[in-house]
């Protein structure tokens, strides 16, 4: 069992719902990123999102693409990535890490020689924001033979019948995008959330955790009552931007605060 079936299963034990934390690696400075994922972890956080800086972020709103930014102007690589994740496995082995970032930098590194280095560094999967599921085969093999989950996005304007197809490819979970935009915006239409997730629900046994548009605990709260999980991002990396050229202890202190209570808010239902 990989460990975000392990965490799932957990979770479905206890009646909890996922909480999952998206941070950019680098941002804003590369010692902050370290102390920050085990600070989210101690403030209840299920799975980690490490975002791999790209030049072309292309599904991200500004606040996000600026952390992307700041992490490039530290020549933040995927190899420096799987390097963080590799003394992040020093002291804790249990909570799972999902890369997520572009197909362009995993292709030049080679899907084969990426799987089997982030497999070996203790990566538990792979979400690839920009590679369709027609184009994921290559890609799922090689995950695949070394026990990589490849996590999937559904959106607002996908289809049942593409949606079954996305979840024929996937693992792990289904990141359920909530908003018709980039990452950040909008508001959260907590309706329609509620209606999507009951097609998508009969599609596949996976969970489905819902991101976009989650910036405080109430709305955290609201989308636990539908989903499996929650996805939080943006929130995140605007308070670590605010706080660039503090001391990493302090900015993983205040990103730790706000994951705190959205686990609370979630908790109580």
């Amino acid at each position: 069992m990989s460990r975000i079936q392990q965490r799932v299963a957990e979770a479905k034990a206890a009646g909890k719902k996922l909480l999952v934390a998206y941070i950019v690696n680098g941002d804003p400075q590369p010692e902050v990123t370290l102390p920050t994922m085990h600070e989210m972890v101690a403030k209840g956080v299920d799975v980690i999102e490490l975002g791999v800086p790209f030049s072309d972020p292309m599904a991200e709103g500004p606040v996000i693409q600026k952390g992307h930014e700041r992490a490039l102007v530290h020549h933040t690589s995927l190899k420096g990535t799987l390097e963080l994740v590799k003394q992040f496995r020093q002291t804790n082995d249990k909570t799972p890490i999902v890369l997520m970032g572009y197909a362009n930098p995993v292709e030049r590194f080679g899907y084969q020689a990426f799987a089997t280095a982030a497999a070996d560094v203790g990566v538990d999967g792979l979400l690839t924001v920009d590679l369709p599921p027609e184009e994921v085969v290559i890609l799922k093999d090689a995950l695949d033979a070394v026990g990589l989950d490849n996590i999937f996005l559904l959106a607002p304007t996908t289809t049942v019948a593409r949606a079954q197809k996305i979840a024929e490819h996937a693992s792990g979970f289904l990141y359920y995008v909530s908003l018709k935009g980039v990452t950040g915006a909008g508001h959260l239409d907590v309706e329609d959330v509620k209606s999507k997730l009951a097609a998508f629900g009969q599609l596949t046994d996976l969970p489905v955790c819902v991101g976009f548009g989650i910036k405080d605990p109430t709305t955290a709260k609201a989308v636990a009552q539908l989903a499996d999980g929650v996805v939080v991002g943006s929130v995140l990396v605007e308070k670590m931007g605010s706080l660039e050229g503090q001391p990493a202890a302090a900015i993983a202190t205040a990103v730790g605060e706000i994951i705190g209570g959205m686990r609370a808010a979630i908790d109580s239902l």
